[in-house]
């Protein structure tokens, strides 16, 4: 294996702002070199954040435009690279790994896989789960909010919705993953939603299956009722897909309920509550809270205001209409990045990256 191409390839990525840390043994080494050639890896160490053509890029980085031309199609069509159309024609960019190109490799992921995504996990890439701003924020169940508060339209999954142009949904990379690691969840795959604002993009996807806005609509009620939570990316602009995902699958949402990384998700503006003139003490809401914000104290139900993400979900299994959500005060809410650019400035701030070294 060609080690100095891939630990190139490594160190771009890490000085991204989602970061690709090393670990002692090069277990990331051994998980790029499952994805990329030798030859892939070395053009992708080179790329920026901004979309260049292959014809830059060569001259750029001084290799053959043919030759750079092909190996950048090649990993686009394994979705390693981002596509863009420029000014100059189609412009390609390096991708994060995490949210970017790993969640791109369902129809490759296997067991052997798998497993090296998950030891990396392990070993390093849950550091990043404790940088802020977080990669992703939750998102409240549009039915567990009380239809006299305000919410803002980047706060709700159904503004989202409302947004795009074309709905798709695909299986559950997080999922896929922990099953073919032997550690399978309760929870149905196939609830990942995807958008885009050109009509009919999805459309003739084999790996996406296309949906109307009011099935899309649909999906998201069905992810709630099956108890997943509905995050996004962490910035007020987003609108290329939510993810419903669970705490025993989701790396970010482990990160709080396995590794007690309280930060890994910023939370929603809001946080359950008990009418206790309401409560009856059932317990029923108690299995849909994934993060033990829920306990039962003297027959009353009590809520963990710190371990509360505001998903809502306990807010649907109360029988007894005892639980809402309620927006938190302004001081318990943190600011979310207005765009993706304003994101990844703020992150990279707090890795001590310059984003002006691969822009």
């Amino acid at each position: 294996m060609d080690n100095a191409a891939y630990k190139s390839l490594a160190e771009r990525l890490d000085a991204l702002p989602s970061g690709f840390p090393p670990t002692d043994d090069g277990i990331e080494l051994d998980l790029l070199a499952r994805l990329f050639t030798p030859e892939e890896a070395a053009c992708a160490s080179h790329l920026r954040m901004t979309p260049e053509t292959p014809a830059q890029v060569a001259a750029r980085i001084g290799g053959d435009a043919q030759t750079v031309r092909s190996l950048l199609k090649s990993m686009a069509r394994k979705g390693l690279i981002e596509v863009h159309k420029t000014e100059q024609g189609v412009g390609y960019a390096l991708m994060p790994f995490i949210v970017g190109f790993y969640e791109m490799q369902l129809g490759r992921l296997n067991a052997d896989l798998a497993r090296l995504t998950e030891t990396y996990f392990q070993r390093a890439f849950r550091s990043m789960l404790t940088v802020e701003p977080s990669f992703h924020r939750v998102l409240p169940v549009d039915e567990a909010i009380p239809i006299d508060i305000e919410v803002q339209p980047f706060e709700t999954a159904a503004a989202i919705i409302g947004r795009a142009q074309a709905w798709g949904v695909v299986d559950c990379i997080c999922r896929k993953q922990k099953a073919l690691v032997g550690e399978a969840c309760r929870h149905p795959t196939g609830y990942c939603m995807i958008f885009s604002s050109t009509p009919g993009a999805f459309d003739h996807d084999p790996a996406i299956t296309a949906q109307t806005r009011e099935e899309s609509l649909d999906t998201l009620r069905q992810a709630a009722e099956a108890g997943l939570v509905h995050t996004v990316g962490n910035h007020q602009e987003h609108g290329a897909y939510i993810c419903n995902c669970c705490t025993c699958s989701c790396g970010v949402l482990r990160g709080v309920a396995e590794l007690g990384m309280a930060n890994s998700v910023a939370r929603s503006a809001f946080c359950a509550q008990v009418d206790d003139m309401q409560c009856t003490g059932c317990e029923e809401c108690l299995p849909a809270c994934q993060f033990g914000a829920l306990a039962l104290t003297g027959g009353r139900m009590e809520v963990d205001r710190q371990r509360c993400v505001g998903c809502g979900l306990c807010v649907l299994r109360c029988v007894s209409g005892a639980l809402s959500l309620a927006r938190r005060p302004e001081e318990e809410i943190k600011p979310i990045p207005a765009t993706m650019r304003d994101w990844q400035v703020d992150r990279a701030a707090a890795r001590g990256r310059d984003l002006a070294q691969i822009e």
